[in-house]
């Protein structure tokens, strides 16, 4: 499947997601992108389903950002924002989810898939497992401002910097020690740890969890500026045509900061 699959699975209250791309890293295409939405739509909508657990393919990697390969067509800054339009309406639809929802994160959790480990509720991670955003160093691209508030939220604005101006990649222990995951465990206990979250918050009072699900993505949310002005000016400058350029060539981009 070179397109990759998102799969959902519900077991009793738990409903499982599936990033399906592991030869891939699980980096997401647009098709996968659709399928999460639908499953989002479909979960939601679902009263049987208390808690969405979302997981990467593999075992090597949650999701390793957009697939790169797609940017290539784009032309213009427009493509950009109509791209980061794209990725946030996925994300706001995940993050409305009325239950808890935990990422399982073995590996790489890069880009769009920081994202979408960030706008679950609860992580948990594997020893070794490292979160990033390194665009400074790959595509001369940028974040939606929601995006970055996102960060900004898990991980104060300190953090956020290292994490987009300095293309620093994060490890477990610093996300844990942070307070971004609940836990991190050796691979052999994941599946363990992951069902023992998945059935603590099963067992919780639903209306609690989803009235408090909304006032904190309210807070999050409100009074964001206008920004598209920034997403225009990087994807549609030289450096991020050459940082695409050069991540599908497997060579360094050569930055000219125009």
């Amino acid at each position: 499947m070179p397109d990759g699959a998102v799969h959902l699975v519900v077991d009793g209250a738990i409903a499982s997601v599936t990033f399906d791309r592991p030869e891939a890293r699980n980096a997401m295409t647009w098709a996968m992108y659709e399928q999460l939405q639908a499953i989002c739509v479909r979960v939601r909508n679902d009263d049987s389903v208390r808690v969405v657990r979302f997981r990467g393919a593999g075992g090597e990697s949650f999701v390793a950002g957009t697939d790169i390969a797609q940017f290539q067509s784009f032309a213009t800054g427009e493509d950009g924002v109509a791209y980061e339009r794209r990725i946030d309406a996925c994300i706001a639809l995940l993050e409305s989810l009325p239950m808890p929802t935990v990422a399982v994160v073995e590996g790489w959790a890069v880009g769009g898939g920081f994202a979408i480990a960030t706008a679950c509720d609860f992580r948990i991670a594997t020893t070794g497992t490292k979160f990033g955003v390194p665009i400074a160093r790959t595509l001369g691209n940028c974040l939606s401002i929601s995006n970055v508030a996102g960060l900004v939220a898990a991980f104060g604005r300190p953090r956020a910097q290292r994490l987009l101006l300095l293309s620093e990649m994060l490890a477990a222990d610093e996300a844990l020690a942070a307070g971004y995951l609940v836990d991190v465990v050796a691979a052999s206990e994941i599946d363990a740890a992951a069902e023992r979250l998945c059935q603590k918050l099963a067992a919780l009072a639903p209306v609690t969890q989803a009235v408090s699900k909304e006032a904190l993505n309210r807070l999050l949310r409100r009074s964001l500026p206008e920004a598209e002005d920034l997403i225009r000016r990087a994807y549609g400058s030289e450096d991020f045509r050459e940082g695409v350029q050069a991540f599908v060539a497997k060579r360094p981009a050569a930055w000219k900061g125009r």
